[in-house]
């Protein structure tokens, strides 16, 4: 018999004289999902999107609505008339005249879902707990649209047809071939604005894309367990085509409407008749156009055709839309239309303010004796804003910096961060709101200054249920789970917010 211990050592010996076979094989892969080797991936996942809700964080939540609508009456005027208090000699005072104002708000609800396979449990076991994730994302996602519909919703003012543009065309700065083209707009409210433009939407690098961006019209939405729900998408009817025709290769398109009431956004619809596409988005009633677009959406499908979705059964009113609203008494300035596709900036008063602002601090002061208490603006806005301040003597361009033990540095550029209420004497602040759309500024009240007003918060969500979660019983192997709360914007004094829309780049 073979001696197999000998045996072995002998092979390992002869192995190791000529090792390049047996190294070769244990090597470092040279790619991921090669060889012998761990999978380095750290747990659980990053969630790498943006949950910004400012509005929603500031209001109070009050979890006693009831019935099927909240209602409210509001006394605003204690002596219409005016009455003299003077008396003569053992006669009587003149008798006072009040005003009162009769409120309601019908209850919404609101909800999101979302649902885990039996197998993306199985996939992920040890690595996350996707369940819980299914659920938080779901609130967070119901978070993101309550924001939005606490700031844009509309569920009362119609915004009608959008009129009709007024057209004109220049043969040099452009692309645009020689031919008759149609010019067609659509207004939009900030539900419409946002679903195009995809600002704080839940997602990373949303932005406005001809392409694939699209005019909501009627929205059909398949929920889960197979119903539907059909409500309006927030923008204007159409207007009428407008005819411009064009000569040679370098022309240039403009178009200019009249303002729309309760619009922040338009929608532009340009190409040859029966052929007019989508080309741009503005947050001013006008455009000016240098090349077209021949892949956007277009006019003649718009879902649910030619008619005014600019409202929805499913939303509240918010607070633009309530401002906004014939009779709200609110302050509401618009930027003239200037130039097509150029539009009217803010003024800067020369003295380290805006003429604008000072225009709606002295008007909401001589006629409700108050003073907002926060200035909400987009991103744009703020550049515009503070540029706008520093171009009128307001600050220093430069500061400078110096460490103890360090150079001295400096910090260019300056961030307008409050804003003087020069009637008042309040120091407002000026907050980047993440779902503002550029060219509008919302000037919001928290509280008003008036004695026993029974206001102690101007506006808050009324509940009949907060947030809730529900595990929908098993009809296949997935988990199925729904987010909901069921309530209502109330606003008791919409004549303390004021807004100045229509305001250009610059």
């Amino acid at each position: 018999m073979s001696n197999i211990t000998q045996e072995t050592i002998e092979l390992a010996k002869s192995a190791q004289s000529n090792p390049d076979d047996l190294i070769k094989s244990f090597v470092q892969p040279g790619t991921a999902t090669t060889g012998l080797q761990a999978y380095n991936l750290e747990a659980p996942s990053k969630k790498l999107f943006p949950v910004l809700t400012p509005l929603r964080n500031m209001m109070p939540r009050d979890t006693g609505g009831f019935a099927i609508q909240a209602n409210w009456k509001a006394i605003t005027n204690i002596n219409v008339a005016n009455m003299r208090a003077g008396v003569a000699e053992g006669l009587r005072g003149g008798r006072i005249n009040h005003e009162q104002s009769e409120y309601l708000a019908a209850f919404r609800g609101f909800g999101l879902e979302n649902d885990v396979t039996f197998e993306a449990g199985y996939a992920a076991k040890g690595y996350e707990d996707v369940k819980a994730l299914a659920v938080t994302s779901t609130l967070q996602a119901l978070m993101i649209q309550e924001e939005r519909t606490i700031l844009g919703g509309n569920t009362s003012l119609a915004m009608g047809t959008t009129p009709t543009p007024t057209t004109a065309t220049a043969t040099t700065g452009g692309t645009i071939a020689a031919a008759t083209y149609n010019v067609i707009c659509v207004a939009l409210s900030l539900q419409a604005y946002l679903d195009m433009v995809g600002a704080n939407n839940g997602g990373i690098g949303q932005i406005f894309d001809p392409a694939t961006s699209a005019v909501p019209g009627q929205i059909t939405r398949t929920n889960a367990g197979g119903t539907t729900t059909i409500f309006g998408g927030g923008n204007a009817q159409q207007s009428a085509a407008a005819s411009q025709a064009t000569t040679g290769a370098t022309s240039t398109l403009s178009a200019t409407v009249t303002r729309v009431n309760g619009a922040v956004g338009y929608a532009w619809f340009v190409g040859t008749a029966g052929n007019e596409r989508l080309q741009t988005v503005t947050s001013i009633n006008s455009v000016t156009l240098t090349s077209l677009v021949g892949t956007g959406q277009l006019a003649s499908a718009i879902p649910g055709g030619a008619a005014d979705r600019s409202t929805s059964a499913v939303d509240f009113d918010g607070l633009l839309v309530q401002a906004f609203k014939p009779g709200s008494n609110a302050t509401i300035i618009a930027q003239p239309t200037g130039v097509a596709g150029t539009g009217t900036p803010l003024t800067a008063d020369g003295a380290g303010g805006i003429v604008e602002f000072e225009q709606l601090f002295v008007n909401m002061y001589n006629r409700y004796r108050l003073s907002p208490s926060v200035i909400m603006v987009s991103s744009q806005e703020l550049i515009n804003i503070s540029k706008k301040v520093i171009q009128g003597s307001g600050a220093p361009l430069l500061q400078l910096l110096r460490e103890i033990d360090g150079p001295t540095t400096i910090v260019a550029g300056t961030k307008i961060g409050s804003y003087m209420n020069k009637v008042t004497g309040d120091v407002v602040p000026v907050v980047v709101h993440p779902n503002m759309p550029a060219g509008t500024i919302l000037f919001y009240t928290q509280n008003v200054p008036y004695p026993m007003s029974g206001v102690p918060s101007v506006a808050r969500m009324l509940l009949r249920q907060d947030y809730y979660q529900l595990e929908w019983p098993l009809q296949q192997r997935k988990y199925d789970y729904g987010v909901y709360f069921d309530g209502v914007l109330q606003h008791y004094a919409p004549f303390s917010m004021g807004i100045i829309t229509n305001i250009a780049n610059g």
